[in-house]
């Protein structure tokens, strides 16, 4: 999936909300293999009706994948979506700088404050 604004938006509005964003933790644990309906719906302690309104929604936001095994419908999460989304939203971190992590930056700071002022 082509990762633009207008797929990003869709991605995230599928996430905020707290069953769909569970939901999606947890096909990603789950790994390639994926999950059944079943499974996803006793983990979440979610009724079918409405596991199915959110395995939808997730699906046509594109996060989502499902596969036909026999006779039970397997969902997986879609890697390449949830890293095309996360490579979306940090195209251009830190203005092309090296990103350090928040402690870092923290720390980065200090020691160029005190050389000011030394």
């Amino acid at each position: 999936m082509e990762m633009n604004s207008s797929s990003a938006v869709k991605a995230l509005g599928a996430l905020a909300q707290e069953h769909r964003l569970a939901l999606f933790r947890l096909l990603v644990q789950a790994g390639e293999h994926g999950m059944p309906a079943g499974g996803i719906a006793e983990a979440l302690d979610l009724p079918n009706s409405s596991l199915s309104f959110h395995l939808a929604h997730l699906t046509r936001a594109g996060l989502i994948q499902q596969r036909r095994e026999g006779r039970s419908l397997i969902y997986t999460a879609d890697y390449g979506a949830m890293n095309g989304l996360v490579g979306f939203l940090m195209e251009n971190c830190c203005g092309g700088a090296d990103c350090a992590s928040p402690k870092a930056r923290g720390t980065q700071a200090v020691q160029s404050e005190r050389r000011k002022s030394a």
